[in-house]
């Protein structure tokens, strides 16, 4: 169970999230959306123990994230960063494997079982192919996916993802969408900007505006063109179930 409470966040005079409150449904995926600067980024940065808020906290079991230790809580969350760029020159493999450090003694080597988990992440988001290539020989989508490989084979409860699927192409943001629909356990948190692929992949929602959350609940009744209007600026409807964009 992943609980907000009364988080603040504030960047000098501007307040990123404004006194965020919420419960997050375990063993679902949670669309976090809202347009650009809205806080999104920043809220998975709270949960994920990367940024302290000015006031309030987040919980998850019942526990401050910040009384965790670092290993404690990388052993609870994985997260996807939205940035994929790295400065090291590791293989896509060792990379994912950096997934399993969580779970190693000191100077203690990966076993058997660690490689075989590498092998099926990879295998699961279609990187297999490229566990020899280095960063520079990988495109961004390539690289996007090395990362979620690694981030699943951290094999935590909780995972936060943060524009997951942005730099992926048609058939790999499916691809990956559908592994995430199918991996039943999982708390999922993911900052989403495309309203139909959360319709179809997602359970619930938070929508964010100007810091506040707008709406929280399931995901097809807050993408409503009332909300869409409202945090988006765009006018749309509904069609056979899809959001249609009205020109």
């Amino acid at each position: 169970m992943i609980t907000l409470q009364h988080i603040t966040v504030r960047f000098g005079d501007r307040r990123i999230l404004d006194d965020i409150s919420a419960e997050v449904a375990p063993a679902r995926i949670t669309a976090v959306m809202g347009p650009n600067g809205c806080g999104k980024t920043t809220l998975l940065r709270c949960i994920g123990g990367l940024l302290e808020p000015n006031e309030g906290q987040a919980l998850i079991d019942g526990q401050p994230v910040l009384d965790y230790s670092a290993r404690a809580l990388a052993q609870k969350v994985a997260f996807v960063r939205q940035q994929t760029q790295t400065d090291f020159d590791f293989s896509a493999f060792e990379t994912v494997l950096m997934g399993r450090n969580p779970y190693q003694k000191r100077l203690q080597n990966e076993s058997q079982a660690d490689w075989d988990i590498v092998e099926q992440c990879m295998r699961q988001t279609n990187t297999w192919h490229l566990r020899f290539s280095k960063p520079h020989q990988m495109s961004g989508g390539e690289l996007q996916r090395v990362m979620i490989a690694r981030a699943l084979a951290q094999q935590t409860p909780v995972l936060l993802m943060d524009e997951p699927v942005s730099n992926l192409d048609i058939a790999h943001q499916l691809e990956i969408m559908r592994l995430l629909r199918n991996d039943n356990g999982k708390t999922i948190l993911i900052v989403i900007h495309d309203l139909n692929l959360a319709l179809q992949f997602c359970d619930d929602l938070m929508l964010f505006h100007s810091g506040k959350l707008l709406y929280q609940g399931p995901v097809a009744g807050g993408l409503t063109p009332q909300n869409i209007q409202t945090v988006y600026g765009v006018s749309a409807h509904l069609a056979d179930g899809r959001i249609i964009y009205d020109y």
